[in-house]
């Protein structure tokens, strides 16, 4: 059990900034009936209670931003809270499965409900589906690209903290590579980075008017940075690749050379047909395709897009030409259910950056508190006994 403080862990020390509403802020981005009964309370007698927090559906917990954010406004508040958190972060935690119970003054607890679940739910899922990811694809690193497809800074935050909690969860578990960086230079502490890590957009691409003349421009530019070509733009993803390995060869021989790959679902990668990805799979990898798949994991095995079929055929075209120490970054729908499909396929890709690890059902993001003890006395609403603490 901890009791609320004002310190912050080393990461949001870091990161300079505490996301989250400020302490002035709070009431107006909490729900109002929370706020009307906090008055009334305060009004009136107060009340010893206690919460238990939980969510719906199974979950990997990462707690950290919504706990720094409770305890900040226990700070501000000379409140004493107090915070039993039953499992660590990182851990496994069943639907319905309490995660706290947290005990304190009704007056002083009731108003941080809103902004306290909106910074546990989201994250839990988020480091679950990580989590996943990495397990599937253990030799794989992974770059977390999700921050466009967040609803705001708050959010990236969010997902990039919980995309660290799974993969840490990974690493320990199955010694996998795991997440070694993410997009943004805000939240790469998280990832135990001191900037944003990236490769180049389509928009240097067109802005060179050619993927060589790209790469060219990014080298002069940044010659101590890995060099990373994205090499989908003109549609001929081979020719480019070998183009961008004969004119940077020392690079490519060296492993310090990498193509990534970010074809659309619209177009076969160059070379590729249905029957081509087929062929390619059974002389690389038969088992993947032997047994029964559904259409999705058809799909992610030799369709259109970045497929497994894509990425062997790519490594095969590399190899001929005696490139096999150019590395393969993929990009383009990286869920989980594709990295398992990828894993299926033991699909020689070197780095995945995805921002797909992102809850796809929101719903399920929803945490939910009740209070179950008032003054000592056990009491909740009719259906969420199970919330009470068990007594052995």
């Amino acid at each position: 059990m901890s009791k609320s403080d004002s310190s912050l862990p080393p990461d949001n020390q870091k990161s300079g900034k505490l996301f989250g509403p400020s302490v002035s802020e709070q009431p107006k981005y909490t729900d109002s009936y929370f706020n009307l009964t906090r008055s009334i309370v305060t009004a009136h007698k107060d009340s010893q209670v206690t919460y238990a927090v939980f969510m719906r559906r199974p979950v990997t917990l990462a707690p950290r931003l919504a706990v720094d954010w409770l305890k900040m406004m226990a700070s501000d508040r000379r409140a004493d809270i107090r915070i039993e958190q039953l499992h660590k972060e990182g851990a496994w935690v069943g639907a319905g499965e309490p995660m706290f119970y947290i005990s304190g003054k009704l007056s002083e607890l009731v108003d941080l409900e809103t902004i306290f679940l909106q910074r546990l739910g989201s994250p839990c899922v988020a480091a679950w589906n990580a989590y996943q990811m990495c397990v599937d694809l253990p030799n794989v690193g992974f770059l977390a690209m999700d921050a466009r497809h967040c609803a705001g800074t708050d959010m990236a935050e969010l997902m990039a903290y919980g995309a660290s909690v799974g993969s840490a969860k990974a690493q320990l578990k199955v010694g996998a590579r795991g997440f070694v960086g993410c997009a943004t230079d805000a939240t790469a502490h998280f990832f135990e980075q001191d900037m944003g890590m990236g490769t180049m957009p389509h928009a240097l691409i067109g802005y060179a008017n050619g993927t060589l003349e790209a790469a060219k421009l990014f080298h002069q530019t940044f010659p101590d940075k890995p060099l990373t070509v994205l090499v989908d733009y003109f549609g001929k993803e081979v020719d480019d690749a070998l183009r961008v390995a004969k004119h940077f060869s020392k690079l490519a021989k060296d492993g310090k050379l990498s193509v990534r790959l970010d074809t659309h679902g619209g177009r076969f990668l160059q070379g590729l047909d249905t029957p081509l990805s087929y062929a390619v799979l059974e002389r690389n990898v038969p088992e993947a395709i032997r047994g029964y798949r559904s259409e999705a994991e058809l799909r992610h095995l030799m369709g259109t897009g970045v497929s497994a079929a894509a990425i062997w055929h790519m490594r095969e075209e590399l190899n001929k030409e005696g490139f096999d120490q150019v590395k393969i970054v993929a990009s383009s729908g990286f869920s989980p259910d594709k990295c398992r499909v990828f894993s299926l396929a033991k699909t020689p890709v070197d780095m995945i950056g995805t921002g797909s690890y992102l809850p796809e059902k929101w719903s399920e993001t929803y945490a939910t508190a009740d209070i179950i003890d008032y003054d000592g006395e056990k009491r909740v609403k009719i259906g969420r006994e199970f919330l009470h603490k068990r007594t052995n």
